[in-house]
Parts: structure tokens; C-alpha cells; sequence
């Protein structure tokens, strides 16, 4: 498109015409703001391999008393010689707190043995009211963070510790490191968690207001699966192992899990945001972790969102770095297709993280890029200044009643389009993947790389094949003028790549329910003086419930990614009613919107577009 091409340029002129006036960058939504960190765009990964210190682990199981008479149970496994004599001296600790079982988790990671075999002893730890530790599981609830720091002090206490701990781990593992460091207990010293989660409540659990069908009942199940098993606890005394699996299952499953999960369904306070989501939410403390941090986020990931955010939230204050990878949540979690490109696997970047901040290696983990980022289009791995990308400017293209996306905004009476309302369409989409963590996207299934399926029940809006390449990088934000026969409707907004076969792959998403739809616009993310990033406020107060026919603006907001439109092909904007098992509305929305038609307006009066952060230059292999 020719007049995509020329925002593209114009944006380019802008940015560096400005940045030569003032004689310095240019500030821009999202730049880093610590004024001490110089742009490493222009630096290199390096590769980093160091050998076995010790040929041999051996793991014996632990118990920490805590304030209230809990115990929590610890797996620790250290280094042995050739002879499987336990290396008896002090060395620096990687702790893994997690909610399944340390006994399973800690004995298969392949990553325990190449930590501990170069000299470290990691500490695996079950969180209250699982595993083989006692209490109640809140899920991230207060109570665990206080034992959080009473293991560490634990670990100070133990004659195997150096006094310099780094947390590791993915997904429910990397969740809880932010937890321990909000406390800034001095062993501390260093943080590498892999796909976590930011925002309990917009992340995952209630993505625009609607139930995460499909990877909650699989979360949960998980925890009481796994965690429900006190085998240390058995080991240790028959009886009193009965005891915490007891426990487990009427206090923990029964009474949390069952608990919370039927609330949540049944529309009670559970729904909205507020004091119970906020306190599992990371980003609540990211201003109080001080050390350094090493994020590992994924595109298709659960938390495509809240990673990079937590980036913005620690960049400010503390040495940290961002990598992106073409993964879902299974995938992210051990780096699947690393080393590539240049970017070694996540078990060297961790040794290497652990060896400069808890070893005191000069090794050069701080000069790694700050943030690498995997393409779509391009496929490969490319490094970037910061994240948001400080070089991203606005481009608004308009939602046209003809099916066409374009920069011409929409004209007085144009046509409007009709979807049917209903509660499944999904299933059979790249999303449906993604909100499985990846399980759905084993099975070889042709709608996982190709929406066209999907797309029967939604309206799609596409451009002509592009001229040029187009590079989006960043959160993107689709304003979408709606009104439905129903009494409540969601809204679900694709952005997919359109190949000159026609095949449609979706890249990335957003939903809302569309009583939702209130925002706090003081904490709406901006560039260029348009919003990209919707705040929604998801409270009862703020909920604005609809009337059939009612005319309405949504700011969906879609989740960011990172990707080129290759010269050729098209872009594509597609508008649903729903995203089964991304979004289940609670019982009492279902049934007020499960059936009806839901019109997206495109004209003058109710300009539906959408809004991406676009850059210039597609950085060279």
C-alpha cells in the first residue's frame, strides 16, 4: 500500500529530523527513563559454555519451620564427586519455589544438574499446601510471601550456602521469584524467571473480563494433581504424610480451588479486579525488586502481555533484559528451538546471569542485548534498543464497510457488518494454542496455522497486498464501534498475516466484554497522541451494562507482539464474538449475550479502526 509506505517514511523523517534538532534521542512512550543506561542496539550476542565443576548431584529432602508451626518442604541438591560424596563446602544457591511437587520437579529438570554440577546448590521449595508442605494454598496468596522470606533466611542459616542466592524457573516458578524479592532480603542477588505472569487478572485469569476457559481448569488441576502428593512427607512419617494429603484435598482443593474457580463462574465479586488479584499480581511489586533480572517472555505465550511489562516496570531501577521467542507457554519455558540466530540456549544465558551476579564471574552477562525479539515474517531472532521499540510511531488504519482495511477513514453511510453472537467460535485457531499453553498446538490440526476456519463466523478487514514491508513492534489497540440485539456481547479482535495463497495465520489477539469497556485513560498507553494500550478498570462500579441497539465505542486491547508483513502479503483485521477456550463469559453474561447479532459499524459517525505501533527499518541479520 502506497500510503502505508509513505506514514512509514514520513514517521522516519520525523524521528530523525527531531532527534537532530535537539542533539539528543528523542523521548517517546515507553523509553527507558533511567538516564544511565546507553541503547545497545548495536550490541551482540555472545555465546557463553563453561564446564563441569563436578561430575555427580545428590538431593536429600528438607523441612523449614515457619512463624505459625507450618512446615514447608525443601528439595536440595548439591554436587557430588565421582565417588557420589556430597561436595561439603559453601557455595552460591539457585532457588526454585513452585506449586507442584519438588520431589517430581526438581528430579527430572535437566537444568538442576548442569546448575548444580558448576558449582551451585539449588534449593527446590513447595509452597504452602503443596507438595509435601503443609498449610493452605492461596495460589501466590500474602501468607506464602512471608514464607518466602523465611526460606531464604533458612538458606542464610545452612552451612552448604555462600550467602548468595538467585531465583530460577518457569511459568508458577518464575511467578513466585518476584514474590521473595519484594522483601530485598541482602542474599538475594540475582533474578532469571521464564515466562511469568505481570497482571494476574488481564493476563490470564480474566482476559478482557471473561474466563480463561482453557488454561485455568488445567492450571488448577495441575497444582492438585501434582502437588496434592506429599511424597517427602509420606517418606519421612506414613502418618503424618496422610495427614498434609488431607490437607491438600479439603483444605486446598475443596475449599480454594473449588472455591474460587465456582465463584469466578457464578459472577461474584471474583470477577472484577481488585485487592485478591492485585496481591498475585507481580507487577504489584516489581518496584521493589532491586536486583538483576533476566526476563524470558514468548509471542504466543500466556503472558504475551505482562513479560515485557514487568521489563518496563524493572528497567528503571535495575539491571534487566528482555527475550522474546516464537513460543507458547510450553515452549518458552525450556527456550525450545535455542541456540538460533546467534542466541544461546536458556540454560547458558542463566549460568552465565548466576556466574556474574552470584559467582562474581566478569564474564559480560551485563553487555548481552537488553532486549532480543523474535520476528514473525522474518523468522530469526533480532536485537532491539528497549522495549517498547523507541522508534515506533502510529499507524491508524480504519475498519471500511466494503472489507477493506485502509488509512482512508470510513464515509458517511457506509455499510455496517453482522456477526452472530455465540460462545464457541475459536476452537479451532491459533489461540485456542496459545490458551492451552501450547498442548492443542500438538496435535496436528491445519487451523493452527491457518484462521480461514475461524474466520467463517467472524468479519474480516484486510488490506491490498503490501508494497513494502511493514514492521509492527509493541501493544496494539482496536477502538471498534458495536451494538447488539442482546443484552451483552464480546468483542474479539485478531490481527493476522495474509500469504498470497490466501492462508490466514494469526499473530495476536484481544477480547472484551463489552460492559467492560470503562478505562482509566491516565493509564492508557500513548504514542503519537493515540492510545495503543488500553487500562481498563474492570470494577463493578465502572461496569456499563448495555441495551439492545445501544451504539458503543470498545478499546480492545490486543495483546503485543512483534512482526513483518512481508511485501505481498496482506494484513488483516478480523472481528469475532468469541474465543472458546480464551474467553468464557461468567454464568450470568453468558446469558445475557450467548445469542444474538452483534453489528460492527464502519462510517463516519463510528469510525472503527485499529491502531499499530509501526517502525521503519527491519533490523539486519
Amino acid at each position: 500500500m502506497k500510503t502505508i509506505a509513505r506514514t512509514l517514511m514520513l514517521s522516519a523523517l520525523l524521528a530523525a529530523g527531531l532527534a537532530a534538532c535537539s542533539g539528543s534521542d528523542v523521548p517517546s512512550s515507553g523509553s527507558n527513563v533511567s538516564g544511565d543506561r546507553p541503547a545497545q542496539s548495536t550490541a551482540r550476542w555472545q555465546s557463553y559454555a563453561r564446564a563441569a565443576d563436578y561430575p555427580g548431584t545428590a538431593a536429600e529432602d528438607a523441612f523449614i519451620a515457619m512463624r505459625d508451626g507450618v512446615r514447608i518442604a525443601a528439595r536440595v541438591v548439591r554436587p557430588s564427586d565421582a565417588e557420589g560424596r556430597v561436595v561439603d563446602a559453601p557455595l552460591p544457591v539457585i532457588l526454585t519455589i513452585n506449586g507442584y511437587n519438588s520431589r517430581l520437579i526438581g528430579d527430572v529438570l535437566p537444568s538442576t544438574g548442569y546448575f548444580v554440577q558448576r558449582g551451585y546448590v539449588h534449593v527446590f521449595v513447595d509452597e504452602r499446601g503443596t507438595g509435601s508442605s503443609g498449610g493452605k494454598w492461596e495460589s501466590f496468596g500474602e501468607v506464602s510471601h512471608e514464607d518466602f522470606l523465611e526460606v531464604l533466611e533458612w538458606i542464610d542459616d545452612q552451612p552448604w550456602s555462600a550467602g548468595r542466592v538467585g531465583t530460577w524457573g518457569p511459568s508458577y516458578m518464575g511467578i513466585t521469584q518476584f514474590f521473595a524479592a519484594k522483601h530485598q532480603h541482602p542474599s538475594l542477588k540475582a533474578m532469571f524467571p521464564i515466562v511469568p505472569m505481570g497482571d494476574a487478572y488481564r493476563d490470564i485469569v480474566f482476559t478482557g473480563g471473561q474466563i480463561n476457559a482453557g488454561f485455568i481448569p488445567l492450571w488448577v488441576g495441575l497444582v492438585n494433581g501434582l502437588g496434592a502428593l506429599p511424597l517427602a512427607a509420606l517418606q519421612e512419617n506414613p502418618l503424618g504424610g496422610v495427614d498434609v494429603l488431607l490437607d491438600h484435598v479439603t483444605q486446598s482443593l475443596l475449599s480454594f480451588s473449588v472455591g474460587t474457580v465456582g465463584e469466578a463462574l457464578l459472577g461474584t465479586d471474583k470477577v472484577y479486579d481488585g485487592p485478591f488479584w492485585r496481591a498475585r499480581s507481580p507487577l504489584e511489586v516489581a518496584d521493589r525488586v532491586q536486583v538483576p533480572t533476566f526476563l524470558v517472555g514468548g509471542l504466543n505465550d500466556l503472558f504475551q502481555r505482562g513479560t515485557p511489562l514487568l521489563y518496563e516496570a524493572l528497567k528503571g531501577h535495575t539491571e534487566a533484559k528482555l527475550l522474546i521467542g516464537p513460543w507458547t507457554h510450553l515452549e518458552g519455558s525450556f527456550g525450545g528451538g535455542l541456540p538460533a540466530d546467534g542466541v544461546p540456549s536458556l540454560d547458558a544465558i542463566a549460568l552465565q546471569w548466576f556466574d556474574r551476579y552470584l559467582k562474581g564471574m566478569a564474564n559480560g552477562a551485563e553487555r548481552q542485548p537488553d532486549v532480543t525479539q523474535y520476528l514473525y515474517g522474518e523468522e530469526r531472532y533480532v536485537v532491539e534498543a528497549d522495549w517498547p521499540h523507541p522508534e515506533a510511531r502510529a499507524l491508524r488504519l480504519h475498519l471500511r464497510g466494503d472489507g477493506s482495511l485502509s488509512e482512508e477513514a470510513a464515509l458517511p453511510g457506509e455499510a455496517s457488518n453482522r456477526v452472530l453472537q455465540q460462545p464457541v467460535n475459536g476452537l479451532c485457531s491459533m489461540s485456542a494454542s496459545q490458551w492451552t499453553a501450547g498442548i492443542i498446538g500438538l496435535l496436528p490440526l491445519p487451523c493452527a496455522t491457518d484462521n480461514r476456519i475461524t474466520e467463517l463466523l467472524e468479519r474480516t478487514y484486510t488490506t491490498p497486498p503490501l508494497e513494502r514491508d511493514l514492521y509492527v513492534n509493541g501493544p496494539i489497540q482496536a477502538n471498534v464501534w458495536v451494538s447488539t440485539t442482546a443484552l451483552e456481547a464480546g468483542v474479539v479482535v485478531r490481527i493476522t498475516d495474509v500469504s498470497p495463497d490466501g492462508r490466514s495465520q494469526e499473530i495476536t489477539n484481544g477480547i472484551l466484554t463489552a460492559s467492560m469497556r470503562a478505562v482509566d485513560a491516565s493509564r492508557a498507553r500513548m504514542l503519537d497522541g493515540q492510545s495503543i494500550q488500553p487500562w481498563h478498570l474492570f470494577t463493578e462500579e465502572a461496569r456499563q451494562r448495555l441495551s439492545p441497539g445501544e451504539i458503543v465505542p470498545l478499546n480492545v486491547e490486543v495483546f503485543p507482539s512483534s512482526f513483518v508483513i512481508k511485501e505481498g502479503h496482506a494484513l488483516r483485521v478480523s472481528v469475532g464474538a468469541s474465543d472458546l477456550p480464551h474467553g468464557l463469559p461468567p454464568l450470568p453474561d453468558l446469558i445475557r449475550g450467548v445469542v444474538g447479532l452483534l453489528t460492527v459499524y464502519s462510517e463516519a459517525d463510528y469510525p472503527s479502526h485499529v491502531v499499530l505501533p509501526v517502525v521503519e527499518t527491519v533490523p539486519a541479520p
